[in-house]
């Protein structure tokens, strides 16, 4: 079996978060667009906050961004959204906690602030969905409260598909609509793709499609600034899912052969046991017959008198 690989990174969480050019500025824009603010980034706070992948791997397209008292947490999403996002949030933000928050400090008389959380999906699919979706934690209560104690709100939106591009949140924000119609054109691309298709199919493709978007001025100066950077980043997703599937396909044929040896097995025990109440064959001849050691047939044996 492959051994499960990180991603390294993606062109959402280098666009909007690593590339040392950019990344705060775009990400300031994103900010903006969502507050209806129009913070600059000379007089703005921002701290990348990053957790080590041996830590927490649930989610590899991630961007959180410390700025100006607030943890904004931004999750690019291309599968099914799945209801235990306010849970993996949660996971996620105990540990940002664990690298802002002194360990000393949670043992003092006075209050210890925090950033205050904010956590976003922007779910980039091909599956229909609502432009706007509210997970709460609450919602996996066993009990539920009149009054939730503990809750955690993650907000997606849907910014997948020609429908997205009309989103305020795109219409407000210049490099996420030119980030939109990148991934638009990728994903239009990509459906084309037969099953046999090669990874140099692949990267024909998004050869063109970067080109494509250069000369129509989407995303120019970062695609033509990191274009082969690009394309490694959707490689490596692409690795990412196959080595992911030919897992979850070796792990089923695995657990088809254990269960067949094990049903195999119990059916050669109550065959033995069957003949051992019949009498009519020893204890080797009864072993030889249904494959069991000897000693196997021997303790069953005694089970039965037992039993009497």
């Amino acid at each position: 079996m492959k051994e499960n690989r990180e991603i390294k990174s993606s062109v959402f969480t280098d666009l909007f978060g690593d590339d040392e050019l950019v990344g705060k500025k775009n990400f300031l824009a994103l900010y903006n667009a969502l507050h209806g603010t129009n913070l600059k980034i000379e007089e703005t706070n921002m701290e990348r906050k990053l957790i080590p992948q041996s830590l927490i791997k649930s989610f590899n397209t991630d961007v959180t961004m410390e700025i100006n008292g607030r943890l904004i947490v931004f999750v690019e999403h291309q599968s099914t959204i799945n209801q235990n996002m306010p849970l993996r949030f949660l996971e996620y933000y105990v540990h940002i906690l664990y690298g802002i928050v002194p360990s000393k400090a949670r043992y003092r008389k006075s209050l210890y602030q925090i950033p205050t959380p904010e956590f976003y999906v922007l779910y980039n699919g091909t599956e229909p969905m609502s432009e706007e979706v509210e997970l709460k934690l609450s919602d996996a209560f066993l009990v539920p409260q009149d009054k939730v104690q503990c809750e955690l709100k993650v907000k997606v939106i849907n910014i997948g598909g020609k429908t997205g591009l009309k989103l305020p949140i795109v219409q407000n924000c210049d490099i996420l609509k030119q980030y939109c119609q990148f991934m638009e054109m990728i994903l239009t691309k990509e459906s084309q793709l037969k099953p046999d298709s090669t990874k140099e199919d692949a990267i024909a493709i998004l050869e063109n499609v970067i080109r494509g978007c250069i000369k129509e001025g989407i995303l120019s100066d970062y695609l033509t600034r990191k274009g082969t950077e690009v394309i490694n980043m959707f490689i490596d997703e692409y690795d990412y899912d196959t080595d992911i599937a030919v897992q979850r396909e070796e792990a089923m044929e695995e657990g088809i052969e254990k269960g067949l040896e094990q049903g195999a097995h119990q059916q050669a025990i109550e065959a033995a046991i069957n003949l051992i109440k019949m009498k009519i064959l020893t204890p080797e001849q009864i072993a030889q017959a249904q494959g069991l050691p000897l000693e196997k047939v021997l303790e069953l044996q005694e089970q039965l008198k037992e039993k009497r």
